[in-house]
C-alpha cells in the first residue's frame, strides 16, 4: 500500500532531483508555521474576531521581519514615527521588507 502511495507521486517526490532550487523537504516552511500552529488555541481567547485578525496581523508582520532579517522593535518604531509623514502612495515603504532599504539610504 505504501509502495503504490509512492509509485503515485513519484515525479512530486523526485522533483528536486531535477531543479536545484527545490529543497529535498519543507522542514522550513513547517517550522514557519510552527508557532501559528502552536498559538491556535490561544486564539481562541483574543477577545473578539476582531482582535484576533490584529493579532493575525501583527504575528504576519513580525513573521516577516524574522524573514528578512529586520529588528521587529526597530521596525515597528520607525513605522509608528514615520507613518504620519508618509504618502499614502508610498505606505509600502514601511512594510518590513522594504525597511533596511530605506534605512540603508537614509544613512548615506
Amino acid at each position: 500500500k505504501a509502495m503504490a502511495y509512492a509509485y503515485a507521486r513519484w515525479d512530486g517526490l523526485s522533483a528536486y532531483l531535477y531543479d536545484g532550487n527545490l529543497q529535498i523537504d519543507n522542514n522550513l516552511c513547517e517550522n514557519a508555521l510552527r508557532g501559528v500552529a502552536l498559538g491556535r488555541k490561544n486564539y481562541l481567547f483574543a477577545g473578539s474576531h476582531e482582535a484576533a485578525q490584529r493579532a493575525a496581523m501583527i504575528y504576519s508582520f513580525f513573521a516577516i521581519c524574522r524573514k528578512h532579517e529586520v529588528n521587529p522593535f526597530q521596525w515597528l518604531k520607525y513605522t509608528l514615527e514615520n507613518i504620519m509623514s508618509i504618502n499614502h502612495k508610498n505606505l509600502k515603504d514601511l512594510y518590513p521588507q522594504n525597511y533596511k532599504k530605506i534605512v540603508q539610504k537614509s544613512n548615506m
